[in-house]
């Protein structure tokens, strides 16, 4: 994989991380909100007017630009499983920015999932 593959790979996947954290942090400020039909369109409205979702949004699309234009050069099979390193991001976003908790378990898949996106990106 040259430098430009995995760069767009990597970004893809970092927005795509941060807009999962985004939107987390907008349900924090939303509150405990029970969704249903019948509250759905304010709940949507309310969302709309809020900058982690927002901006959660943008970070989504802007990924999915990036995501088509590394799958045009890396293969699927490669860039697929390279999806995984956002679950570490998010787990560290999370830990740090938003003050969750992660075991020393959590720790440990960490480190495999790391393994494993190694693994998968030398063949490439």
């Amino acid at each position: 994989m040259n430098a430009l593959s995995l760069a767009l790979v990597l970004t893809g996947v970092v927005l795509n991380a941060l807009a999962q954290t985004l939107l987390k942090l907008g349900t924090n400020r939303l509150g405990g909100t029970e969704f249903t039909l019948a509250n759905g369109p304010a709940i949507a409205l309310k969302s709309l007017t809020m900058w982690p979702f927002l901006l959660g949004f943008a970070c989504y699309g802007v990924s999915l630009v990036i995501w088509i234009a590394a799958l045009s050069r890396v293969p699927v099979t490669v860039a697929y499983p390279m999806l995984s390193i956002g679950y570490v991001i998010n787990a560290l976003i999370a830990r740090w920015w938003l003050g969750e908790s992660l075991s020393s378990s959590g720790w440990m898949g960490i480190a495999m999932i790391c393994m494993g996106v190694w693994l998968i990106a030398r063949q490439a």
